[in-house]
């Protein structure tokens, strides 16, 4: 599961925001979008994609950051594992 959230941010933010998010590490897919709605750049963020791979969206973030004075970040995130709000097993009640 997964939720999407969206940021408003000026063109000189932008890679910093968009590296922030990204050391988050829950971030799966960002994409940025001008002012008026309109896609710009889109790509997924996983754990393998951060070293030399990732080095060309970086650039491309910065040439948009350049051109863009105003601009939406959306995010799609991993949603938290609920383990934690199951029931005990069978084994662990009744001792």
């Amino acid at each position: 599961m997964s939720f999407k959230e969206t940021f408003t941010v000026t063109g000189e933010n932008l890679l910093r925001k968009i590296k922030e998010l990204i050391a988050e590490g829950n971030v799966t897919k960002i994409s940025i979008a001008d002012k008026n709605g309109n896609e710009i750049i889109s790509f997924p963020v996983t754990i393998g994609v951060i070293g030399a791979i990732f080095a060309p969206v970086i650039a491309a973030v910065g040439a948009v950051a350049a051109l863009l004075t105003e601009c939406k970040i959306t995010v799609e995130r991993k949603t938290p594992s609920t383990e934690a709000n199951e029931q005990p097993s069978e084994s662990d009640q009744g001792e």
